[in-house]
């Protein structure tokens, strides 16, 4: 085939036809998005329920045993594992398909949070180096799901809506991600009214293996799940040409690796020492209850942010959302750092503007770095490059984890939001000269895009448009043959028609 036959062209009509599709088909795609972002709940649940329990365990186990050594390495074994996961799940699910790589994530994802539950030693010191082992094996599971469940999410709600795939993408992905916060925060509230201070050592037990409820209660759902139309035509059929997806990505992945660094960097960190935080604005620090419930408080006031994401993503684009968002940390970060000897006397007014930065946040990076990430690269590489992208974000985490005490002890907690709303300046900056502005273009159409951009630069290869353009050549050669030996069945034409 010629290098000009091979080039493909965009079809709008076509895409109009998949989203106007069967009653039956339009069911499958909401069967699709639901399935693969629901269970995401359980990932926020496994990000946010560290925050109580390095509450609990020095308490439980003395804070000699528990100390900050110990505590940062329970807490970045997780992060570790969920980069591992980010990364390899993501180019996995390029490989393998998506059901194949969001069924791994949930079998990860179950099996490290029991494994976590069922943690012990000879001494407790051993008992807290296999709940490190068994975090990070939660975490394998959490960043596996990451760019398995996002990209299916996204792709499935491309063939579902022309106008309002951003906003659909971030109820099913963020949103539940969102909820898990103030969903374990609920939890450890029911569950420490039950066992009482005497019983602790039930308390984090409890916590962890409820963990594996929300993955599986959707197991069966996404075993049921097949593979979309858009993988379907857009993956790779034979090799992959790295420098040239390279030379086509780069600047998209460096924004999107970049920006998420700046948002993890101080999400993460606020999130799991939130209750380190709040501690340090009340009168008893040490009241669980009391911590539990400023906590939650905290993140309810989060949650609004993404509803705020999801209706200005398909308004405003994708670009500027996130600008709007990341101003919150400017704004709130320099007004709590600025006047924390003031603000942290008054704990409703600090938890109010904690909120909103978080809330702001929550609109705008925490929102759209999964549909900026997801909707940036073509299908072939979607899920390796939001892997990646996920994934230096996760280092950001480990950064922000590892300067949070040493930031708080020697330059006082005021500098943990001045440090932020930097973070919010520098990801201002990013997303303005490295992120594209996306509204609601259909994701085949930049895959058509990537395809034709191969084919220009000399690239062999197969993608499915190719394997599928060629065997409707074929039928449509056979159907002309056919034709012609009704019309005129003359054994030797019949022969010459069937030779050529």
């Amino acid at each position: 085939m010629s290098e000009t036959n091979r080039y493909v062209t965009y079809d709008a009509d076509a895409r109009k036809m998949r989203v106007k599709a069967s009653k039956e088909k339009r069911m499958y795609n909401t069967f699709m998005i639901v399935a693969a972002g629901f269970a995401l709940i359980s990932d926020g649940y496994q990000n946010n329920v560290m925050s109580m329990l390095n509450k609990v365990f020095p308490l439980e186990y003395g804070k000699h045993t528990y100390n900050g050594d110990v505590s940062t390495r329970v807490s970045n074994a997780s992060l570790v594992g969920t980069i591992l996961g980010q990364v390899t799940i993501g180019v996995a699910c390029d490989y393998m398909g998506r059901k194949w790589a969001i069924l791994v994530a949930t079998i990860m994802l179950v099996g490290g949070s029991a494994l976590c539950a069922a943690s012990h030693g000879k001494t407790v010191s051993g008992m807290f180096w296999m709940l490190t082992v068994m975090r990070g094996v939660t975490g394998f599971g959490i960043g596996a799901e990451y760019p398995c469940c996002s990209v299916s999410a996204n792709e499935a709600a491309n063939e579902h809506s022309e106008k309002r795939r951003g906003g659909i993408m971030v109820m099913v992905t963020n949103l539940p991600l969102s909820l898990g916060g103030p969903f374990a925060n609920i939890i450890f509230l029911i569950v420490f009214s039950i066992c009482g201070k005497n019983h602790l050592n039930s308390l984090w037990r409890i916590m962890f293996a409820l963990g594996c409820f929300w993955p599986l209660s959707v197991f069966y759902f996404r075993w049921k799940t097949s593979t979309n139309t858009l993988f379907q035509k857009g993956q790779f059929k034979s090799q992959i040409p790295y420098w040239l997806t390279i030379k086509y990505t780069w600047k998209r992945l460096l924004g999107t690796c970049f920006v998420w660094f700046c948002y993890d960097f101080v999400a993460f960190s606020n999130s799991l020492f939130s209750g380190t935080i709040i501690s340090l604005v009340i009168k008893n620090g040490n009241d669980l209850k009391t911590i539990a419930e400023w906590n939650l408080l905290l993140g309810i006031i989060a949650v609004p942010g993404c509803f705020v994401g999801a209706w200005l993503c398909d308004r405003i684009g994708r670009k500027y959302t996130l600008m709007f968002g990341f101003s919150g940390y400017l704004i709130f970060g320099l007004i709590i750092g600025c006047a924390w000897d003031k603000i942290s006397k008054i704990t409703a007014l600090f938890i109010v503007f904690y909120g909103l930065m978080n809330g702001l946040a929550n609109a705008g990076p925490g929102d759209m770095l999964g549909l900026v990430s997801s909707e940036s690269f073509p299908t072939a590489v979607r899920g390796t490059c939001y892997g990646l992208s996920a994934a230096i974000g996760k280092v950001g985490a480990v950064v922000g984890t590892e300067c949070f005490t040493p930031i708080k002890d020697h330059l006082g907690i005021r500098w943990v939001f001045i440090i932020a709303a930097l973070c919010g300046v520098a990801g201002i900056i990013a997303t303005w000269v490295l992120i594209p502005h996306l509204l609601e273009s259909d994701l085949m159409e930049q895959d058509i895009d990537f395809h034709n951009f191969l084919v220009k630069h000399g690239w062999s290869g197969t993608m499915g448009f190719d394997v599928e353009d060629n065997l409707e050549s074929k039928i449509s050669g056979i159907d002309e043959v056919a034709d012609s030996l009704t019309k005129d069945p003359n054994p030797e034409i019949i022969t010459r028609e069937i030779s050529v």
